[in-house]
């Protein structure tokens, strides 16, 4: 009996893995008409591509518009910021996007904590000071929209 009732729970967990992963390779490909209003509003700026995004890009997007109720006003406009600047990226400039985050990950505590710092520094300067630096060295000052 015992044999029987652990096969049955294994066959009902592994069902309901199925059934869960399932659930979720259906969310991404949902069409943008499908999407709920709310999911939608936050997700705006990326409406005219939503249909070309691939399955785990979607997953990201609807992860972030199901936590975008419980953020605060401030964090709420920083991802519409964000979202807003990625909608207007071309793919070149997403993928370096991407490859620069992997490398700022990569890097230990103290010199992510030194780099925003220098970052906030950065921002804090005038604007014709930054234009300064942007033309003097591009590739150490460009403006990549972080903040």
């Amino acid at each position: 009996m015992d044999r029987i009732q652990l096969s049955f729970k294994w066959i009902l967990i592994s069902f309901l893995l199925l059934v869960a992963c399932a659930a979720n390779a259906d969310d991404a490909n949902l069409t943008w008409g499908q999407l709920t209003e709310g999911q939608r509003q936050v997700l705006n700026p990326l409406a005219s591509e939503w249909d070309t995004l691939r399955p785990w890009q979607r997953e990201k997007m609807l992860d972030i518009a199901r936590d975008y109720p419980k953020m605060n006003q401030k964090k709420q406009e920083l991802v519409k910021k964000r979202l807003t600047n990625w909608s207007r990226m071309t793919p070149y400039e997403r993928e370096n996007a991407r490859k620069k985050h992997q490398q700022f990950q990569a890097l230990p505590e103290d010199k992510k904590r030194e780099l925003r710092q220098k970052w906030h520094e950065y921002q804090s300067l005038p604007e014709s000071e930054r234009a300064k630096l942007r033309s003097e060295s591009p590739e150490t000052y460009g403006d990549s929209g972080l903040d």
